[in-house]
């Protein structure tokens, strides 16, 4: 079986069991990885940035050559190769966990119930919910519906579409640890750099093919396009900033402003100045979003990998 064939079968497969299934509740593959990038960390651990270097070479280094010896292992097996594919994609990708969570939330804001929306918020995402009203909390969650769609879903898809296996597994391994190290606290400001500045190169293209799918999908495609192109380079993130100033056009609404992160405060810029404020039913909006974005974004790496399998057997 050609392996654009592989990978359109594998990762449908993948996406509807994450759409049935979600993530596991014990055992997660990625929670897995997390534990062992720790154990690393503990050995390797000094504040400087070679080190850092280091942690991030053998840490995500691993997870590809994990990918490469699982897929050269079941190559003699298309049935493999798929069910391989589809197991790499449910375990890579968390659209469905990331819905949940989201409308966990807004159900919370929903019964007016705000202090058990702030008590979840930070499993969706890691600002402090302490001072945020029922608007803040909103805001926080659209954020980071969107933002997520990149890096849980569309990133995962991109790499996969263009390296298989390995590809899923290393953008995994490399968002994670950028989760893990890449923040800037006074341990992680120069260990976690390596982390932060290869999870920023590899999730360029999925942020940007992410901001496209929002505004093509959307219910307001222009707004979503004059939003990316004015507001996204403002952003300090050169990720985040596209998504997140498209999922605001495109859903009409205002995005940025103050935050705080583990008792940082940080001033971000508005995104979309000229849309509204977020109230809680643009949660369940941008949710609904999110889920076709991914849905596209499956279709554009299938479309990808089997134009470029037609391109390699006109030169063969």
């Amino acid at each position: 079986m050609r392996a654009d064939r592989v990978f359109a079968y594998g990762a449908a497969a993948g996406l509807l069991g994450d759409l049935l299934l979600g993530d596991p509740r014990h055992g997660h593959p990625v929670a897995a990885f997390g534990r062992a990038a720790g154990a690393v960390e503990r050995v390797l651990w000094r504040d400087h940035r070679g080190w850092g270097a280091a942690h991030t070479a053998v840490c995500a280094g691993g997870a590809v050559a994990l990918g490469v010896l699982a897929r050269r292992g079941v190559r003699a097996s298309p049935a493999a190769s798929v069910a391989l594919t589809a197991a790499a994609t449910w375990a890579v990708v968390g659209g469905t966990s990331l819905a949940r969570e989201a409308r966990t939330v807004a159900d919370a804001l929903q019964r007016g119930d705000v202090d058990a929306a702030r008590a979840r918020l930070p499993h969706l995402c890691g600002r402090d919910p302490r001072a945020l009203d029922a608007g803040g909390i909103a805001r926080a969650v659209v954020e980071s519906v969107a933002e997520n769609t990149s890096d849980a879903v569309v990133g995962a898809l991109v790499w996969g579409a263009a390296a298989g296996v390995p590809g899923l597994l290393g953008f995994r391994a490399v968002n994670t640890l950028d989760a893990m190290v890449g923040h800037r606290s006074p341990r992680y400001r120069r260990y976690g750099w390596a982390s932060a500045r290869l999870d920023d190169v590899a999730g360029w293209p999925g942020a940007r093919l992410t901001a496209a799918l929002a505004a093509a999908a959307g219910p307001d495609p222009r707004a979503a396009l004059r939003a990316w192109r004015s507001d996204a380079h403002r952003h300090p993130s050169p990720n985040a900033g596209p998504v997140e100033a498209s999922f605001a056009g495109a859903l009409g609404v205002r995005l940025g402003g103050t935050l705080s992160y583990g008792g940082r405060i940080e001033h971000r810029p508005v995104l979309n100045g000229g849309g509204r404020a977020v109230a809680t039913e643009d949660i369940d909006r941008a949710v609904r979003l999110s889920r076709r974005v991914g849905l596209l974004a499956l279709g554009v790496g299938v479309a990808a990998r089997a134009v470029a399998a037609k391109t390699r057997g006109r030169r063969s």
